[in-house]
């Protein structure tokens, strides 16, 4: 019997989410980035990827699990595995949002799959999310995310090999990451996942060795330093999680240039390994 026996039934199951682009999230995401709180005004564009600072899951406080996501068995499958991260995403940004855009998502569950790890199963939920001004019928945003499902960690368990970071970055920004900090961020995005903020959950529960830092913030600060550094609207960005960072220890989002004019963007833990590894294009 495998892990994902059953599971097939999810598979082109969909959701649709309406919300409006309204100017708070976005300066409370400035003001966690270091950057002018200012409140934006009606028609600024939206940076990539803040569209993740709406359409905000709302489970009832009686319908989420000891993780602190939503039960599983709704939108998302029952994966009968305990721990939950985002993996990656792949995003083709084809018109920007702006704010007072009225907007609609839907989410598409594309795929159910099962890998063999070393540390035991693994299962990755493929969704695709189109997301599009209510005006328009075509996609401003199409989305695929991975979300990777995984055993708890069994004693002796040996972490992954860590892959080294590239040696030279055209820009850098190092980070501190602190309570508040990932704090502000579970807040901005309604992220009840306790493995970001409850100490005791993260490290006696999923056996981290301290808070992991989220995937989709660390994927928002890598894009933030492009923007420092290269003009012009971002188009294409790919990232993959290659391995979590956590709060005991500071990290560095990095970019260059490529051959092909796009650029790379990493971020890479204290040690130098790679925690991240994404692909932008900007025109």
């Amino acid at each position: 019997m495998t892990v994902t026996e059953g599971l097939e039934q999810w598979i082109g199951r969909s959701a649709r989410v309406d919300d409006v682009v309204t100017p708070a999230p976005c300066a409370a995401l400035s003001a966690t980035l270091d950057r002018d709180p200012t409140p934006p005004p009606p028609g600024a564009m939206l940076p990539a990827p803040w569209h993740w600072l709406y359409f905000l899951p709302m489970p009832r406080r009686s319908d989420v699990g000891e993780d602190g996501h939503a039960r599983r068995g709704g939108f998302l499958p029952a994966v009968p595995l305990p721990r939950r991260m985002w993996a990656g995403s792949d995003l083709a940004f084809h018109a920007p949002l702006h704010v007072g855009d009225a907007i609609t998502r839907v989410s598409t569950i594309e795929n159910v799959t099962e890998k063999a790890g070393r540390s035991g199963a693994l299962v990755f939920v493929k969704v695709r999310h189109e997301i599009m001004r209510a005006e328009e019928g075509a996609p401003a945003i199409t989305e695929f995310h991975d979300i990777v499902y995984r055993d708890a960690p069994r004693p002796g368990d040996a972490p992954p090999s860590p892959q080294p970071a590239p040696a030279i970055a055209a820009f850098e920004r190092r980070w501190v990451p602190d309570d508040v900090l990932l704090f502000r961020y579970s807040a901005l995005t309604f992220n009840g996942h306790r493995i970001h903020y409850d100490r005791r959950y993260a490290t006696e529960v999923e056996g981290y060795p301290g808070l992991v830092v989220h995937g989709p913030l660390v994927a928002t600060l890598l894009l933030d330093l492009l923007r420092d550094h290269v003009p012009g609207r971002v188009a294409r960005f790919t990232f993959r999680a290659m391995r979590p960072l956590f709060d005991t220890h500071p990290f560095t989002v990095c970019g260059a240039p490529t051959l092909d004019g796009t650029f790379r963007l990493w971020a890479k833990d204290h040690e130098e390994s790679l925690a991240m590894d994404a692909s932008a294009t900007v025109g």
